[in-house]
C-alpha cells in the first residue's frame, strides 16, 4: 500500500511522513522528490522548467520506483509529495492502480496565513522561498477545483504533527 501525503509547502508533509512511518508497521518513507533530483542531475540537462514534475519521465519513474520498492520490501510506502496538477495525479494514480497498488491519498491542509508563517519560520530551507510561496496559489486552485475531492483532507492548522500522523495512521490501520 501507499500512503500519499499531498499538500502544499508548509503543510507538514515531510515531518508527518516520518511520524506516520513510525506508527504503521512495516512501512518506509519514499520521497518522490528524489526521483526529480535524479532527473535534475542529468547532463547535459533536460529542457528548462521551473518544476521537475513537468518532465514527462518523472511521473512514470515515480510509479515504477514505488512499484519496485514495494515488490522488494512489501509493506507500506509513505510518500510525502506535492502534486497539484490533476493530470499528473491521474497519471500517477492510474499507474499505481495498473500495478494493483492500493493508495490512501491524504491532503494536509492549512489556511494561507498558517502556511505563510510555516514557510517563513522554516529553519531548514529558510524563509526566502519564492518557489514555495508561489505554490500557495497553485495549491488553492487545486484544492478548489479537484484535489480536496480526490483525497482525505486533514486540516493541520491547529494540530501538531504528531496529532496529524496519529489521525492518518488510525485511518490507514483502523
Amino acid at each position: 500500500m501507499i500512503v500519499w501525503l499531498n499538500g502544499t509547502h508548509g503543510a507538514g508533509k515531510t515531518t508527518t511522513s516520518a511520524l506516520v512511518q513510525r506508527l504503521i508497521p512495516d512501512s518506509r518513507v519514499f520521497d518522490a522528490e528524489k526521483v526529480g533530483e535524479a532527473l535534475m542531475d542529468i547532463t547535459p540537462g533536460l529542457p528548462t522548467t521551473d518544476n521537475f514534475q513537468h518532465w514527462p519521465p518523472w511521473r512514470p519513474l515515480v510509479v515504477e520506483t514505488a512499484r519496485r520498492v514495494l515488490e522488494y520490501t512489501g509493506g507500506t510506502l509513505v510518500m510525502p509529495m506535492t502534486v497539484l496538477v490533476e493530470e499528473y495525479w491521474r497519471e500517477i494514480s492510474t499507474g499505481l492502480a495498473h500495478h494493483v497498488i492500493p493508495v490512501r491519498h491524504f491532503v494536509l491542509h492549512a489556511d494561507r496565513d498558517t502556511l505563510r508563517g510555516r514557510i517563513a519560520g522554516d529553519t531548514v530551507l529558510g524563509p526566502d522561498s519564492r518557489f514555495r510561496l508561489k505554490h500557495l496559489e497553485y495549491y488553492a486552485e487545486a484544492a478548489r477545483t479537484w484535489l480536496h475531492d480526490e483525497a482525505e483532507v486533514v486540516d493541520t492548522t491547529h494540530l501538531t504533527p504528531a496529532q496529524v500522523a496519529a489521525r492518518i495512521a488510525e485511518a490507514v490501520t483502523g
